[in-house]
């Protein structure tokens, strides 16, 4: 009779998000895995191929929701445009709600791929949002002028400065592990602050 491996899967995917979480990446090892779970390391690789494609399985639910959350602000934000309706895009919260949303419900993905991603391709996760953030912004300033809004011009290197201290800022809920509230709290604090500055930088 086949094993089922299902119940054996879910006990490694638990002891490596601990392995990982305590000890980063680097430090982590498959063998320390596989003892957590009271396997051999054989054993272990019989369902991944090695520590990267694990640590990838771990993160990739964090990747998924941040994608998916994306797709759908992009939506709202130009359809904020057509409707001539900038207030209410300022003032839905859109990065709070990101947060609350999509890394909350996956937040030691987030940890993982935010403080323990080093020797990973993840790794650099902050830096590839900031460059995903500054083409978005762009894009959307050029969509915004071609409408008729009265757009800043923004040189694209001070963009880049504004954004790597916005994104690093919005995750530090992230590094300290905030409980839900007091991220919430946090998050209401950082849009009182950064908002106005990016409306009078953006022009909008």
């Amino acid at each position: 009779m086949p094993r089922d491996k299902t119940a054996a899967h879910e006990k490694i995917v638990r002891a490596a998000k601990r392995e990982f979480l305590e000890k980063g990446f680097k430090q982590a090892s498959m063998r320390s895995i596989a003892a957590r779970v009271g396997m051999s390391a054989a054993g272990l690789y019989r369902h991944f191929a090695d520590k990267e494609a694990l640590f990838a399985a771990l993160v990739a639910p964090a990747l998924a929701a941040a994608e998916s959350w994306y797709a759908a602000h992009r939506a709202r934000e130009y359809a904020r445009l057509d409707q001539n309706d900038l207030d209410a895009m300022w003032e839905e919260g859109a990065d709070a709600a990101m947060m609350m949303e999509a890394v909350y419900p996956n937040f030691d993905a987030f940890k993982l791929l935010i403080c323990r991603s080093e020797g990973t391709r993840y790794a650099n996760y902050l830096h590839e949002l900031v460059m995903l953030e500054q083409k978005e912004t762009l894009s959307f300033l050029d969509e915004a002028r071609k409408r008729g809004y009265a757009v800043n011009e923004v040189r694209e290197d001070e963009l880049h400065l504004l954004l790597s201290a916005y994104v690093t800022a919005l995750f530090e809920v992230v590094v300290h592990d905030f409980a839900p509230a007091d991220a919430q709290h946090y998050l209401q604090t950082f849009q009182s602050f950064f908002y106005p500055g990016w409306r009078a930088i953006l022009g909008m």
